[in-house]
């Protein structure tokens, strides 16, 4: 690698000599092309800073709200749900959102068996030792209307793990979400 960089800065300090101006050759740096071809990488500028809507005004709430969205739903809402909860949130839990909406939106079985989940956060608590993460604890219940498949089910417990970020005003959205059962 560091040959080819090197190579690209003497083509831009020879391209430098060949326009005349004697005495800054050194201050040439390779163009951005130059420097794409000899790194595999073009330089782009840092990418403006995620927004959200429905920010909180404290973290718990922010958690509250996106995990109380994401486990209530039924076949005909959560692909449109999970789409809210994208533009909702920022980061990791924006793009598995995005996912999520777009895995459910033509689900078939989902739809045909009229399949809806129903549930209650019941604890949101700092995880120890890490900023910005909670342990949050759910209690859900998934049912059918056109399926015995979920025909008494009991209600489970669920935990996961949810990441929030402060965005600039104070507001608070969540940034991360890893369900671990």
């Amino acid at each position: 690698m560091r040959s080819r960089w090197a190579a690209a800065t003497l083509l831009s300090a020879l391209a430098c000599a060949a326009c005349g101006h004697s005495g800054h050759i050194a201050t040439h740096a390779p163009s951005p092309v130059a420097r794409a071809d000899a790194t595999h990488e073009y330089p782009s500028p840092p990418p403006p800073p995620e927004t959200a809507t429905n920010a909180t005004t404290n973290a718990n709430q922010a958690i509250r709200a996106f995990v109380t969205a994401y486990i209530n739903w039924n076949a005909q809402t959560v692909s449109a749900g999970m789409r809210s909860l994208a533009a909702r949130s920022v980061g990791q839990a924006r793009a598995a959102m995005t996912l999520a909406a777009a895995e459910t939106a033509d689900d078939y079985e989902l739809r045909r068996g009229g399949i809806a989940n129903t549930g209650q956060v019941e604890a949101v608590a700092p995880l120890s030792g890490r900023r910005d993460q909670y342990v949050v604890v759910t209690r859900e219940s998934t049912t059918a209307s056109n399926t015995t498949a979920y025909q008494g089910l009991a209600p489970a417990w669920h935990v996961a793990l949810a990441t929030v970020q402060q965005l600039s005003g104070g507001r608070w959205v969540v940034s991360g979400w890893q369900p671990e059962s």
